[in-house]
This record gives structure tokens, C-alpha cells and sequence, in this order.
């Protein structure tokens, strides 16, 4: 079967390359040929990152987009990331559904709140039913969690698969925990999703007046404005697993708003496929993910997040049996070996 990918980035994208990369070898060994044409470079990504906008770089994307859809009837099937254009109406995905096209979407995120929740009423009002037509004429929607899966029931999907976002184990490693000091609090995520830490400032501030802690955080640059506790630590893939084997607890705070429900707990399913327990606010998939004093803890708020902390502080032991029955958790439940028949299965059907 030969595949078309239209990934949203290059490897470099987290979601592109979590919800399509990773699955291209297993493909490629079951006979299959991959072809993959991101939407954005690497360049263009790097801006993002940066905060900054890249016009050339974004209207460059979309006509090379527009000429490769010219080439889908040369594969069996198409394979979109969340949607051929952000921020143009389905036109193209009705195209490809009036010219028989059975494409397969995938999400991992509720970008349909970035149209029908969007500040701007002229765009909330042409394109707040955007991706419920994208999901209605796709041959198949593959969703990350039930909060997208039932977007796309509601919309008229002719199939719903939920396949979670998941990890290769095989390239992690389970901690080794230790009695050194200082106790170590890790995030892991991007410039964008650091405004998620925030709040926690007076927590952090809080611990370390009366306990020895240090607070990583790997991919953003921002400070807390901690400098005695904070230590900023450069992403890239080939340095996230030792990264996060520094920590000795991985936290992952969010919102409470319908956008954070779409998300699908990927933080917390790369500390846990490290062997390391997790604090987590009880939001969307969070709450499916975290099992209350089994593998970690939910925190609603100040109080609920510095008694996690100060539980594991004082509690070594069980620090240490959570993140055990975490790294068995993801064997069977977010790792990519088992995965990855039921995406090949999502993507043949």
C-alpha cells in the first residue's frame, strides 16, 4: 500500500512526530511505502518556537500543499494532520471526498476550539464548523482521547478509532532512584505550553524555604523567577530521555478550559515511561492517565499541589513504587509496540 503523510511539521513537530513519525518504520516493515510532505519546515517551526511569525515561510507551505494535492490518486490512501490548511475552510477535504479520496484524519489536540472558541467573530463565524466537516467527510478519524473521539461522533464521522498518543519505550529508561539531594521537580513541554507552569510559582517558592528542591525545565527559556531553584534545560529528541531521568517527580499542570481537554497527557506518559511517579492537574485525559496514589497524584490546587510534593518528599518509598507501577503502565497501555497494529489497522481500513 503506498501512503501519502500530510503532517502538519517536519520530525521536529512533538504531535507530527508522535501521532505519524514514529509509526513509519513499523509501516514500512509490514510492505508499506511512506511518503510524507509536512506543511511547515523546520525553519519555519524554529520561528514559531522563537515567537516569531514566519509570513514567507507559512505562505510557502501553503502553495507547495496546494500543487501535492494534484498527486494524491498515486497512493492508496491519504493520511491529514488535523487539516490540509489551518485557517481556510474545508474546501479541499470536500474536494477530496466529491473526488472519492477516503482520507484518514488524525488529532491530538482540540483544534476545533481554535476556530469556534476564537476571539475574532468573523472567523468564529466562517470557520467554527470547519473540522466537523473535515471529520464528516474523512473515510476515518483516528483521535487521541474520548473528548476528540466524541467531536467527531457529533460531526457525522463515518468511523472513530481512539488510538492515544504513545512512546517507544525502547528508548527509554527506567530511573534509578538515589538519596541525593536535591529533590528534583521536572516539566517537560515547549515555549508556548510554559504558561501552564506559572501558576505554580508560590509552590515552588514555598518548598524551598524549609526542603532542598530544584525545579527543571526542559524547552522553554522563560524563568519563574526562581534563579536559586530553576535550571533550564535545552530540548531536542535525542536528550529528552536523559533529561527527564534527572527528576525525581514529573508534573503536569493545565487549565481547566475545553481547549486543555483535547490534550492527551503525552508529559506524563514520557515520566512514567521513565519509571518516575507524577503530579497532574485533574483535567481531560489527566484524569484517565493518573491513578490517585497508585502511580501519582491529582492537584486541583496550591494546597492540593504542595501536599503531593511534600508527600513524596517524605515518602521515598512510595515515590519509588508509583513510578514502578508507572513504567509497567505504559508497557501496556501508551507504548508504541502496543499501538501500533491498531493504527496500521485504522490506517488500511
Amino acid at each position: 500500500m503506498k501512503i501519502l503523510y500530510f503532517t502538519k511539521y517536519t520530525r521536529k513537530g512533538a504531535s507530527s512526530r508522535l501521532r505519524s513519525f514514529q509509526y513509519f518504520p513499523f509501516l514500512e516493515s509490514q510492505g508499506n511505502q511512506v511518503t510524507v510532505k509536512p506543511l511547515f519546515d523546520d525553519a519555519y517551526l524554529e520561528s514559531l518556537y522563537q515567537g516569531k511569525k514566519d509570513s514567507i515561510g507559512s505562505l510557502k507551505g501553503y502553495f507547495k500543499r496546494f500543487f501535492l494535492l494534484f498527486t494524491v490518486f498515486r497512493y492508496d490512501r491519504v493520511v491529514i494532520e488535523k487539516e490540509l490548511f489551518p485557517y481556510i475552510p474545508a474546501v479541499f477535504e470536500r474536494v477530496l471526498a466529491l473526488f472519492g479520496v477516503n482520507y484518514v484524519v488524525d488529532y491530538d489536540d482540540a483544534i476545533f476550539h481554535n476556530y469556534d472558541r476564537h476571539p475574532n467573530p468573523v472567523i468564529r463565524f466562517v470557520l467554527k464548523n470547519k473540522i466537523d466537516v473535515v471529520m464528516q467527510k474523512s473515510g476515518t478519524v483516528i483521535a487521541g482521547n474520548s473528548y476528540l473521539a466524541e467531536r467527531a461522533q457529533n460531526a457525522g464521522a463515518k468511523n472513530v478509532v481512539i488510538i492515544p498518543t504513545v512512546i517507544d519505550t525502547n528508548r527509554y529508561q527506567i530511573k534509578e532512584f538515589t538519596d541525593s539531594k536535591p529533590f528534583v521537580i521536572g516539566w517537560i513541554g515547549s515555549p508556548s505550553t510554559f504558561k501552564y507552569l506559572k501558576p505554580l510559582q508560590p509552590v515552588f517558592k514555598k518548598l524551598a524555604q524549609d526542603h532542598a528542591i530544584a525545579l527543571h525545565i526542559v524547552g522553554a527559556t522563560e524563568s519563574l523567577g526562581l534563579p536559586s531553584i530553576e535550571k533550564h534545560i535545552p530540548w531536542s529528541e535525542e536528550t529528552e530521555v536523559a533529561s527527564i531521568l534527572t527528576f525525581d517527580v514529573g508534573i503536569m499542570p493545565l487549565n481547566d478550559t475545553p481547549w486543555e481537554k483535547g490534550k492527551c497527557s503525552y508529559k506524563l506518559i514520557q515520566y512514567m515511561g521513565c519509571g518516575i511517579p507524577v503530579i497532574a492537574s485533574p483535567v481531560g485525559m489527566n484524569v484517565e492517565v493518573v491513578k490517585e496514589d497508585v502511580n501519582g497524584f491529582l492537584a486541583t490546587n496550591e494546597a492540593e499541589w504542595l501536599n503531593s510534593f511534600l508527600h513524596y518528599l517524605s515518602n521515598a518509598e512510595q515515590q519509588h513504587l508509583h513510578g514502578k507501577n508507572n513504567s509497567i503502565f505504559v508497557e501496556y497501555h501508551f507504548s508504541l509496540k502496543s499501538a501500533q497494529h491498531n493504527y496500521f489497522k485504522a490506517i488500511a481500513n
